[in-house]
């Protein structure tokens, strides 16, 4: 298929996937004859595009032609969109069209529709902070394509240490693959080379909504330490809890569907729900009720300038022992 759409905010793996292709289609002694960029927010540049992937390549290879910053998914006036419609079934077997894009094709756009139907899609996105699967699933994607083995507990401490962070994942591969040579990348090897100040305040609220207090401490301890904002770690614990409490009170109603729950909660991804209610199975409502309450409590506490750590050590240690 001559036409690719790839889209996505993990610039790292979409731009992996770009080389990729690229190897694929370009002879590297005729690169610099057939392989051509072009910026897409200039709208008469995109036209043209659309011409200049139909000339037959030079010499060996097929040719490559990408439209950065791709506006056929986005804002598509409709003789951009006319257009693409006359070229796609133009383009020659040999010749690529790849449009690549930060932002998630608008479903509504008449050219979206068509891509989908004539493109081959591939998405790039960074799984949200949240989503511990999708981290792992980002891990072993990444591990594969670079040809490295990891057993399943080194899987998950890499995935736990370097979160969403794309970059940082191939980074840390690049070390553990020195270190363990022909051998399987283990949770040891992880534990050894990967740092693990990689904690965020979802991790804190894990370890309360639990009753670890000790154990939050620990990481706000080490948010502290890494200069993470007392103010932002306070947000991020009070959006986090807030939401525990919304989807515990609408399942205790009744309400079963996702999407009625997120837009109730303000959950931008009703695909959330689902986590937030496995999160929290068989907790109560107090339980998030009394975690608001000295969340409160350390906000203002802050905000009249208490340093952060005894702050934050104030609001919580009273709730050691005594949660619901």
């Amino acid at each position: 298929m001559p036409v690719h759409l790839y889209w996505g905010d993990d610039g790292l793996a979409l731009e992996q996937a770009v080389e990729a292709l690229q190897r694929q289609v370009v002879d590297p002694a005729w690169q610099s004859f057939n392989l051509s960029r072009v910026d897409g927010s200039d709208s008469m540049a995109a036209r043209a595009a659309l011409t200049d992937v139909r000339m037959a390549p030079f010499g060996a290879g097929g040719r490559l032609l990408q439209v950065l910053n791709s506006p056929f998914c986005s804002q598509c006036p409709a003789a951009l969109v006319e257009a693409l419609e006359r070229s796609l079934d133009q383009i020659p077997d040999n010749c690529h069209l790849l449009l690549t894009s930060s932002n998630k094709p608008d479903a509504r756009l008449k050219s979206t529709r068509l891509l989908k139907q004539r493109a081959h899609v591939e998405s790039f996105q960074r799984p949200a902070v949240w989503d511990s699967g999708g981290q792992r699933q980002m891990v072993h994607r990444v591990v594969q394509a670079a040809g490295l083995r990891i057993d399943d507990p080194g899987e998950q401490a890499l995935a736990d240490a370097v979160g969403s962070d794309s970059g940082r994942l191939v980074q840390e591969l690049e070390k553990l693959s020195l270190y363990c040579g022909d051998q399987p990348i283990d949770a040891q090897a992880v534990a050894l080379l990967v740092s693990t100040s990689s904690q965020t305040s979802l991790q804190v609220g894990d370890a309360l909504a639990a009753g670890e207090i000790p154990r939050a401490l620990q990481l706000l301890d080490e948010l502290l330490a890494a200069n993470e904002p007392p103010l932002r770690i306070l947000a991020g614990l009070t959006s986090q809890i807030r939401g525990w409490l919304w989807v515990v009170l609408l399942d205790q109603s009744g309400e079963r569907d996702a999407k009625a729950i997120a837009a109730a909660a303000g959950i931008g991804n009703p695909r959330r729900v689902y986590v937030l209610r496995k999160q929290t199975r068989g907790r109560s409502p107090q339980l998030f009720l009394a975690l608001l309450r000295q969340l409160l409590d350390l906000e203002r506490a802050l905000k009249l300038g208490r340093p952060p750590r005894d702050a934050f050590r104030d609001a919580l240690l009273p709730l050691a022992g005594h949660l619901p």
